[in-house]
């Protein structure tokens, strides 16, 4: 085992590095052939894979003064096995390319690599491997694969008219750290924490697929933003009542504190990559999943809140 403390990626070298990497990726039943070749080869018993990517970039997506390289793993790793999740499938393999400078910590790379590992578990996935290469900021990319174990994927273009429309995890809490963050504060330390380490309801995807779903999304542009993707692609109207939605003390604090709206940070906040859904109106909702609206028949899909538009911002989108 090479010595790592102190030394840069540069010194440590990329094959060194390589090697590190692998020590700390534990591989599961499913992986046939880990890193160390071209490729992996990983087992796919239902004949198909749910495939998803994701990109992460320094200073767009995360600030290391904000989140430890572990944290920023675990969240890189987070948005892609949520996307999967949100099909109704499990996640079962990661692959992850990572970019950065030449001085930066051969520790903290590592120690990205370990959030990785420790979020791939949460679900039982592995770390098969992945690629290194040298840019002027960090860049990490997550490709995910994943098990649909024989049911058919959910879709954001399912959603008919009358059905009910639902939220499984929370949401608003990532946005609302990120504004704390923003204004130079570290606490409270309970929705910080929400923004560095998100906490996906990951089971909630094949559960939802199992009773019914007719659509799902995962939500990390906003609940609107998102909601949109899903009007869009079923051709319907969703309305959101905000009076249904689950908005916690911890954040009704928070914003009290920094002269907030709450709701905002439900409505528009995205990186919780809580679960959206829509299930027929005579279903019985899963576990863990709150109604929160309907899809309505339309004529130009779109997203209400309470029967009116959002003027407010709706979320996330890059180039804007």
């Amino acid at each position: 085992m090479a010595e790592v403390a102190g030394r840069t990626v540069a010194e440590l070298g990329e094959f060194g590095l390589i090697e590190e990497i692998r020590r700390l990726q534990p591989q599961g039943p499913g992986v046939l052939l880990g890193a160390g070749d071209d490729a992996a080869v990983v087992s796919a018993p239902d004949g198909r894979v749910v495939v998803s990517t994701d990109v992460l970039v320094e200073g767009v997506h995360f600030k290391g003064e904000w989140a430890a390289a572990q944290d920023i793993g675990r969240r890189a790793a987070a948005a892609t096995i949520a996307d999967i999740a949100a099909m109704g499938a499990r996640a079962t393999a990661l692959v992850v390319s990572l970019a950065g400078p030449s001085g930066m910590s051969a520790q903290w790379a590592l120690d990205l690599a370990g959030g990785l590992a420790e979020e791939a578990g949460v679900v039982g996935a592995s770390v098969v491997g992945g690629d290194l290469s040298s840019g002027r900021q960090v860049m990490i990319a997550v490709t995910g694969i994943g098990d649909l174990a024989g049911s058919s994927p959910v879709t954001r273009s399912g959603a008919r008219h009358g059905d009910v429309l639902a939220i499984a995890g929370r949401q608003g809490w990532a946005a609302a750290g990120l504004a704390i963050l923003s204004r130079g504060f570290r606490s409270p330390r309970i929705i910080v924490e929400a923004y560095r380490r998100p906490e996906p309801p990951y089971a909630s995807g094949p559960v939802a697929a199992a009773a019914g779903a007719t659509a799902m999304c995962d939500i990390s542009d906003g609940l609107i933003a998102d909601a949109g993707h899903l009007a869009a692609a079923s051709g319907v109207t969703v309305d959101i009542d905000p009076g249904l939605l689950p908005v916690p003390e911890e954040l009704r604090a928070a914003a009290s504190a920094f002269n907030v709206e709450p709701l905002s940070w439900v409505l528009a906040g995205g990186d919780d990559h809580a679960l959206l859904a829509t299930f027929p109106a005579d279903a019985e909702l899963p576990a863990g999943f709150t109604a929160i609206g309907r899809a309505e028949e339309a004529q130009q899909p779109e997203v209400l809140v309470a029967g009116q538009p959002w003027a407010a911002d709706s979320g996330h989108e890059h180039f804007r």
